[in-house]
């Protein structure tokens, strides 16, 4: 069957056709077929079918993404693309993390077509980036992290894996994303102006420029990350008991306290953070034992978590220096980088690196 390339060929015959890959036998008569989310990196719609036969235990809403309209978006994100179907084809079945179901995933060689259709979530509805989250969302966040880092810990299968967004980096490639860091950090300073402070343009400044090393800090301590873990990327149900994990297109292997430092330093604001901090630490580092992880004691935890601070700074910069700018990115990065530079210097994680 073909990969839909545009809304219009996600049809009744070609949802009927993509559920029957997975071993579904079922008819589906209608399909209505709604833009959803940003469309930043892609375009995602939301699928209300109608069956002909019984369903099971089908969805009665699906998610369906396919690459970016925009032919320069498209080919800018392609690997973000394949990332993303390598995590739902290799990966979800094999770690422990909340993410949605998955009924398809195909991909072209060169990327150029992809489609990846994922159970609906409704009724959760996505963190606010800006606003921050409260104290029972970053528990159930921090925890769900553990089941990504816990069962690929230190495995290395996952370093030759094909398809990964960041892998593991050796010394050239820690050179050269240190050079793009560098380089990162002066559009985004001149892009945002005044707008930060000069005491954040400081911050930010030295941590880039400390990228190269920081990538090569405790190297043999690795597990699959998610690359861009914040509120933007997870999905809470209205009475706040679940989380789902989405949005893999930054798919790699490193650090894993970075996964968590960048969401704690990016998503709370920075007087909750520092006030709950070691507890959410100490609750991911209770969560990765019970995956079996060993040999990882709650001090060295910790000492890696002020380490991984420095994704929260990397991970906004590499996008919003080379994104489209728009009035809520502009407002996102400050915010981002605010919390994320306060996090750097209350937890003294330029001496560590120095």
């Amino acid at each position: 069957m073909s990969i839909p390339r545009y809304p219009h060929d996600v049809t009744p015959e070609w949802l009927s056709a993509a559920l029957r890959e997975r071993h579904i036998s079922v008819e589906v008569s209608d399909v209505d077929v709604v833009a959803i989310g940003t469309g930043q990196t892609g375009a995602t719609f939301r699928i209300t079918p109608s069956y002909a036969t019984d369903p099971g235990d089908l969805p009665q809403t699906f998610v369906i993404k396919l690459p970016a309209q925009d032919d320069t978006v498209r080919d800018r994100v392609a690997i973000g693309y394949r990332s993303e179907c390598t995590f739902y084809a290799t990966v979800a079945d094999r770690v422990r993390v909340p993410t949605p179901r998955c009924f398809y995933c195909e991909i072209t060689e060169d990327a150029s077509q992809y489609a990846l259709l994922l159970a609906d979530q409704a009724p959760a509805v996505q963190g606010d980036q800006i606003a921050g989250c409260g104290e029972q969302e970053a528990r159930l966040a921090v925890v769900a992290l553990a089941g990504l880092h816990g069962p690929s810990w230190c495995d290395p299968f996952w370093l030759d894996l094909p398809g990964l967004g960041f892998p593991r980096p050796d010394d050239a490639s820690a050179k050269g994303l240190g050079d793009v860091a560098v380089m990162s950090a002066d559009i985004t300073l001149e892009k945002l102006g005044d707008r930060m402070s000069a005491e954040d343009r400081e911050t930010f400044s030295a941590a880039m420029g400390l990228v190269t090393p920081w990538l090569s800090a405790e190297r043999d301590r690795f597990a699959l990350l998610h690359g861009d873990y914040r509120l933007d990327n997870l999905l809470f149900d209205p009475g706040r008991s679940w989380v789902s994990v989405v949005d893999w297109q930054t798919l790699g292997v490193g650090l894993p306290a970075r996964d968590l430092a960048y969401f704690t330093a990016t998503s709370l604001n920075s007087q909750l953070r520092a006030t709950i901090e070691k507890d959410l630490v100490d609750e991911y580092h209770q969560a990765l034992l019970g995956f079996g992880v060993t040999g990882y004691d709650p001090e060295t935890c910790w000492r890696d978590y002020r380490l991984g601070t420095i994704q929260a700074l990397l991970i906004s910069a590499l996008g919003f220096a080379f994104a489209t700018a728009t009035e809520r990115g502009d407002d996102m990065v400050l915010a981002m980088l605010g919390r994320g530079c306060q996090a750097v210097r209350d937890l003294g994680t330029l001496d560590l690196i120095g």
